[in-house]
């Protein structure tokens, strides 16, 4: 065969295409909503690495990490080797569970890409553009990426942050980089063999998912830069007979139209949502359900059971064993127990860092109430494509409440305020020990995140 007809017979793979769209972006010509939500994401990871800064797991990881190199970890002193760099902010930012989501997914998405994109450019001495670039991107392949297999990688007992993530974070650094198309399809390839993270933490509430968007940011990093010097990886790795999929959604057919389509022209993660609450995504519309029953007096010892329309696709993470759900055995485990969070929700009116504590895992008016909370599935449920809330609360005497939410509060239907953000920034910031004054400084530094020295004003928030 002939080197001509053999170049005829090339067919684009899927990340072939991915590929080719990264190499088209260009900082000027982005969406606004793009670029606004770019910098939504970077003040939301900031401020929840420096509200975690001190927890025991973040310690651990810096145990783990060699205090030498050029790049951040935000809220500690010194500089990091950027696989460090990416590892701590990563698993400080999606440590609480307080990070944003994707209503489609469920991922979390700035906790991934926003330390791999931010320690690549520090590494490399990129400009502000060159973040942009790599945090829209990644961003963007992550949310695409999440709707390819609804459901499936959950399923198949893989956290779909952390395996999605690894290639979403290497896409995003291959366009930062600037890397050819080639180059960024074999990153997207060697990305493949490096993901991974499994849900098992939910038996005993253990701190493995903390690490997997930081597990996910510095793979990527290194995917992308061992593409860069000419290290292959397979264009076929989402599509094939031993791909992505195949491996870790092996359940369900990819839908790679749903990947590609309008991939360039229509932007989806603009609508990113970020969580009013420190808990488990889905979680979220119940805590609202929760709060608006207690809103209406009706006191806790007036219940007599409150039944929850939910999604079969949630039971297995946040409802099942129940017997779990209603004493959670770790304050990192109560995040993941619907009943626990939504009886929190009832006598708080919050889900806040302060609410997943020792004490309050064994508090025994707030297991009292989750106790009377149970689920029934509803094949009509939308999720993963929208994320609802609905409770029935049966009360003594017979009288029945029924409240619905038929959305993600902070979502794309009911949208967190600028204002609303930057106060849970501020909250999140004095929460790991900054000032008001270094919160106020940082907000400022977010606001013109893409002038040309905002990397190398990083530095200034190693604190």
């Amino acid at each position: 065969m002939t080197a001509t007809a053999a170049k005829s017979d090339f067919q684009p793979a899927v990340a072939d295409r991915l590929a080719a769209w990264l190499a088209t972006l260009d900082p000027v010509t982005l969406p606004k909503p793009v670029t606004d939500m770019t910098r939504r994401l970077v003040l939301d990871v900031l401020g929840l690495c420096i509200a975690a800064r001190k927890a025991d797991y973040v310690k651990a990881t810096l145990s783990a990490c060699d205090r030498c190199g050029s790049c951040t970890a935000f809220g500690h002193p010194g500089g990091f080797g950027a696989f460090d760099a990416a590892l701590i902010n990563g698993t400080a930012a999606h440590g609480e569970d307080f990070d944003d989501t994707f209503e489609g997914g469920p991922v979390h998405t700035g906790a991934v890409i926003v330390p791999a994109a931010l320690a690549a450019c520090e590494r490399e001495g990129a400009d502000s553009d060159r973040l942009l670039i790599g945090i829209a991107s990644g961003a963007e392949l992550i949310c695409r990426l999440a709707l390819v297999t609804p459901k499936a990688i959950h399923a198949a007992g893989f956290h779909p942050t952390a395996v999605l993530g690894a290639l979403a974070a290497a896409g995003g650094v291959a366009a930062a980089l600037g890397l050819d198309p080639p180059r960024a399809a074999a990153a997207i390839g060697i990305a493949g063999s490096m993901a991974s993270g499994i849900i098992e933490y939910l038996a005993e509430g253990t701190w493995t998912k903390r690490m997997h968007a930081g597990w996910a940011a510095q793979a990527g990093i290194r995917a992308a830069l061992l593409a860069r010097a000419g290290f292959t990886g397979p264009r076929t790795v989402l599509e094939g007979t031993h791909g992505f999929f195949q491996a870790f959604a092996p359940s369900l057919r990819p839908d790679f139209a749903r990947l590609l389509d309008g991939l360039g022209s229509h932007w989806l993660m603009p609508s990113i949502a970020f969580k009013s609450f420190a808990c488990g995504t889905m979680t979220q519309p119940y805590i609202d359900c929760a709060i608006a029953l207690a809103e209406r007096g009706i006191p806790a010892d007036q219940i007599v059971e409150i039944v929850c329309k939910v999604g079969e696709g949630t039971v297995h993470r946040l409802w099942e064993p129940l017997s779990t759900k209603y004493a959670p055995p770790t304050p990192y485990a109560a995040k993941f127990s619907t009943p626990f969070c939504m009886a929190v929700g009832f006598f708080d009116r919050g889900a806040g860092f302060s609410r997943f504590t020792g004490e309050r895992i064994r508090d025994q008016a707030v297991l009292a109430l989750a106790r009377k909370i149970r689920y029934e599935i509803d094949p009509g449920n939308p999720y993963p494509a929208a994320f609802t809330g609905h409770l029935r609360a049966v009360l003594h005497g017979g009288s029945v409440q029924e409240i619905s939410q038929g959305h993600l509060r902070g979502g794309a239907l009911a949208p967190l305020s600028a204002a609303e953000l930057e106060r849970k920034f501020v909250d999140n910031a004095i929460h790991g020990g900054w000032s008001n004054e270094d919160a106020a400084r940082a907000c400022a530094w977010c606001a013109g995140l893409f002038a040309s020295s905002a990397i190398a004003e990083c530095e200034s928030f190693r604190h």
